[in-house]
């Protein structure tokens, strides 16, 4: 009897927090052929057996001649930021491709909501986030494209997602965490947005990769939309507390208000209007049934509590990932002299 022919996937990108989980699960699955579409600048993080486009895809006329006469099962778009970009991917793939997977974010829904339950059928508005307008507008012109021509399209809306390369947190520079670690390490106080009773939900990208699999070359998915989120929601005193916890430290928490941050952190470039009040601190629970009835294998087997010490285990022991940011740190510090200092006029 003849073998099941492979099914071919082509991602775009393929190395990042997400995509690298999804790739690294397909590569060891006999049924698909896996390629990726990049510019070649983190071939370690690629599995062997994984085939390579090498191409910036922002360079249309290339990446046309480099995929011409190829066909694939399923596409899928990890670094599509704004509509030109989907746009220019519905050229290079309309006709090449059964099913073409838009990564968007779940900061797309409007902040705040009418429910702090979100499902899928939650109003897309944001006005707090560039970045989030950008992903509504590249999901509508795709699903314009599938209403008026058949266009393939699946829409995924991932929430907080991460990796064992970075540690979740709420307010952190332009460098990433380690500069809050190296904050607890120190025994200084990290700054949490609002009183920290706000819920959040955080998604290892193995558990992410789950949900995503199963909605590859389900006929179910097409000209929908999926959030895929872990099912576990934390408050984020609760966030920073098991991040202190794992690190054997005190966690001195000083609590901020979002408006505040927002309002001190423009002049240094933090966009903590989009990233904490269009996101982050706003309660949030997701409602993954829709997902569910798709995907039944999705849940939740990396919980936060030993997700965290996978990521303080691999940030601590790779000096890369230990990326100082002094201005952040003297930030930090200022805001909260400024704040201590304020107090002392009411008492």
């Amino acid at each position: 009897m003849a073998a099941t022919k492979k099914q071919k996937v082509l991602f775009i990108g393929g190395t990042g927090t997400i995509s690298a989980a999804i790739v690294r699960r397909l590569a060891k699955d006999p049924a698909w052929e896996v390629w990726l579409l990049n510019r070649g600048t983190r071939k370690s993080a690629v599995p062997d057996g994984v085939r390579t486009i090498t191409c910036d895809i922002s360079d249309e006329e290339d990446a046309r001649k480099k995929l011409e006469g190829m066909e694939f099962d399923v596409v899928g778009e990890f670094i599509g930021f704004v509509p030109e970009q989907v746009e220019r991917d519905w050229r290079l793939f309309k006709g090449r491709t059964r099913q073409y997977i838009y990564i968007s974010s779940a900061s797309a829904y409007n902040k705040p909501a009418a429910s702090h339950v979100i499902t899928e059928g939650t109003t897309l508005a944001n006005p707090h986030w560039e970045y989030s307008r950008n992903k509504i507008a590249c999901e509508e012109f795709l699903m314009r494209k599938w209403r008026e021509e058949g266009f393939p399209v699946t829409i995924v809306r991932p929430s907080h997602t991460y990796d064992e390369r970075s540690v979740p947190l709420g307010v952190h520079g332009k460098k990433g965490s380690y500069q809050v670690i190296k904050r607890m390490l120190e025994g200084k106080p990290v700054i949490i947005q609002g009183d920290g009773s706000s819920l959040w939900t955080l998604t290892y990208n193995e558990d992410f990769a789950t949900g995503y699999v199963g909605l590859m070359g389900n006929a179910h998915a097409i000209g929908e939309a999926f959030q895929i989120t872990g099912d576990e929601s934390l408050s984020w005193d609760q966030i920073y507390r098991t991040i202190a916890d794992a690190l054997g430290v005190e966690l001195k928490a000083y609590h901020v208000a979002s408006d505040y941050l927002s309002a001190v952190g423009s002049k240094y470039g933090y966009d903590f209007e989009g990233s904490l009040t269009g996101d982050k601190s706003v309660t949030v629970v997701f409602d993954n049934a829709k997902l569910k009835r798709l995907v039944p294998d999705m849940r939740t087997t990396v919980p936060f509590n030993r997700g965290v010490r996978i990521a303080l285990d691999y940030v601590l022991s790779h000096p890369e990932c230990q990326v100082e940011d002094p201005e952040f740190d003297s930030w930090c510090d200022r805001v909260i002299a400024a704040l201590e200092e304020s107090k002392k006029q009411f008492q």
